[in-house]
C-alpha cells in the first residue's frame, strides 16, 4: 500500500541559509488545502497574486488538482515519467499516489524557489560526474521504455523541469560540470541540458540553439544557451537557467497556466490573457511590449507550442513581478497545427489584423507593432547563415525557410517581406 502524505510545509528557499515558511498544503477527502503562514503575512508578499491573495483564512484548490502555483512546481512529460519509473521500482502505484506525494518525493529538488517538506525521498546518488553520452544513452533507454541503471541519477538530475524532452540540470564550470544539484557550487553556472527525444531528428539542439540566436536578434530577451559537445561528438542545446541569480539563489518562477489556474495541455488560453496578465501583476508596459514581441516571434517563427506553461514571471524578495526571459523556442506545431495559444481567437492562420487588435487593446499603438513585427522579420531573415553556422542539414535549413516564408505569406504583413541574405 502506497504511504499517503497528508500534510506538507511550503517554504520560499533562496539559499541554503535564507529560508522561510511560506504556509502549509494539506489533504483532506482528496481535496487539497493551503494556508499562508503567519509569520508569512506578517511580511511577505503573495506568492501567486491572482488565485492566492495575501489573507488570513484556507484556500481550497480545484477537485483533486493543486493549486496553479504548487502545480509550477511538479513536472509534466519527461520530468513525470522518471518520478513514475522510480515509483514503481520502489513498488509503489502512481496513479495512488497524490500531488503532495509527488511534492514530497521532490522536496528541495525544484525549479523556482518553493520548496516542500519533509522530503520522503532521500535516496543518495553518489557520483554527479557521469559523462554526458552516458546520461543521453540513459535516457533514451528510459525513454523507449527499456530498463537503466542510471533511472535515479536521471530522476535526480533532471526529474524536476517541465517539458516532453529528455533533460539535466547541471552545474557548470568551465569543461566541468555536476548534476542535480538544487544550488550551483561555488564558481559553477546553473544550466539545463536537452537530449534527444525518441526518433526526434538528431538536428533538435543545433535548431533550438538557432532559434535562440534568432530571438536575440529580434529583441527578446533570452537566457545564455550553448551547444554541449559529448566526447562521442553528440551536441546537446543548453540553456542557462533563469530561476537562479547571479550569485546562484533561487527566484520564485510563476507560469501563465499556474497563475490563471488553468490545464496546460489544454488550448484553451489566447495571447490576449497574457498581454492583460502581464500588465496586471507587472505593471508594466515594456514587459507588456515584450509579451506582444514574444507573440510575434513565436507566429513568425512557427513556435506552435505555446502553451501556458511555456511562458512565466519571476518574482523578486519585494513582491514585484516581471516576465521571465523567452525559452523553448522552436519550429514546432501545436495541436493539429495550430497555435496552442489562440491569437485573438485565430489558431491555425493567424494574420496582422490579429496581432493589431491585440496590440491595441494592450496598448500598442500601430506603429510601434509595426516596428515589432520588421524587427522580428528582419531576425528571422537571419535562419540559412544562423543554421549554416552549426551545421544544421542543407535539407533541413531549406525546408524550415520554406516554411517561414509561407508562414509570413499567411500572415499578410504590412509592407515588403525582407529579402533572405544570399549565400555566399
Amino acid at each position: 500500500m502506497n504511504p499517503v502524505t497528508r500534510k506538507l510545509e511550503v517554504r520560499i528557499e533562496r539559499a541554503a541559509d535564507d529560508s522561510e515558511v511560506v504556509g502549509h498544503l494539506l489533504l483532506h477527502e482528496r481535496t487539497i488545502y493551503f494556508e499562508y503562514a503567519s509569520s508569512w503575512l506578517a511580511r511577505g508578499p503573495s506568492i501567486s497574486p491572482l488565485k492566492l491573495a495575501l489573507q488570513p483564512g484556507i484556500f481550497k484548490a480545484p477537485a483533486a488538482r493543486l493549486h496553479g502555483v504548487f502545480a509550477d512546481a511538479l513536472p509534466d512529460g519527461w520530468g513525470l515519467l522518471l518520478m513514475d519509473r522510480l515509483f514503481r521500482k520502489r513498488g509503489l502505484v502512481p496513479e495512488q499516489l497524490s500531488p503532495l506525494d509527488r511534492l514530497a518525493h521532490l522536496g528541495a529538488r525544484t525549479m523556482g524557489a518553493l520548496t516542500f517538506h519533509p522530503c520522503t525521498d532521500a535516496e543518495p546518488v553518489a557520483d554527479r560526474s557521469i559523462a554526458l553520452d552516458k546520461l543521453a544513452a540513459a535516457a533514451e533507454d528510459v525513454y523507449r521504455g527499456h530498463p537503466s541503471e542510471l533511472l535515479p541519477v536521471l530522476q535526480h538530475a533532471g526529474g524536476s523541469p517541465g517539458g516532453a524532452r529528455p533533460k539535466v540540470l547541471v552545474a557548470v564550470r568551465g569543461d566541468s560540470m555536476v548534476y542535480g544539484t538544487a544550488m550551483p557550487p561555488p564558481e559553477h553556472e546553473p544550466w539545463l541540458i536537452k537530449f534527444w527525444a525518441g526518433d526526434e531528428q538528431r538536428d533538435a539542439g543545433a535548431i533550438e540553439h538557432v532559434y535562440a540566436r534568432l530571438a536575440r536578434h529580434a529583441g527578446l530577451e533570452v537566457p545564455d544557451t550553448r551547444l554541449f559537445v559529448a566526447s562521442s561528438g553528440q551536441r546537446f542545446f543548453g540553456v542557462r537557467r533563469f530561476d537562479r541569480d547571479e550569485a546562484g539563489a533561487r527566484i520564485h518562477v510563476h507560469t501563465l497556466a499556474g497563475l490563471l489556474d488553468v490545464d496546460f495541455r489544454e488550448p484553451n488560453l489566447d495571447y490576449d490573457m497574457l498581454l492583460r496578465a502581464t500588465m496586471h501583476l507587472t505593471r508594466a508596459q515594456p514587459d507588456v511590449r515584450r509579451a506582444f514581441r514574444q507573440m510575434v516571434f513565436n507566429v513568425l517563427a512557427h513556435n506552435r507550442d505555446d502553451h501556458g506553461k511555456n511562458f512565466s514571471f519571476l518574482m523578486d524578495r519585494e513582491g514585484g513581478w516581471r516576465l521571465s526571459p523567452a525559452y523553448d523556442l522552436n519550429f514546432v506545431a501545436g495541436p493539429g497545427g495550430e497555435h496552442t495559444m489562440t491569437l485573438d481567437g485565430e489558431g491555425r492562420r493567424p494574420t496582422w489584423q490579429h496581432m493589431l487588435r491585440l496590440a491595441r487593446r494592450a496598448s500598442i499603438d500601430e506603429k510601434s507593432a509595426r516596428a515589432i513585427v520588421d524587427e522580428v522579420r528582419a531576425a528571422l531573415a537571419r535562419w540559412p547563415r544562423e543554421a549554416r553556422a552549426v551545421e544544421v542539414a542543407p535539407a533541413t535549413i531549406s525546408d524550415i525557410g520554406r516554411r517561414l516564408d509561407a508562414v509570413a505569406a499567411a500572415a499578410e504583413l504590412p509592407g515588403s517581406a525582407p529579402k533572405r541574405p544570399r549565400r555566399r
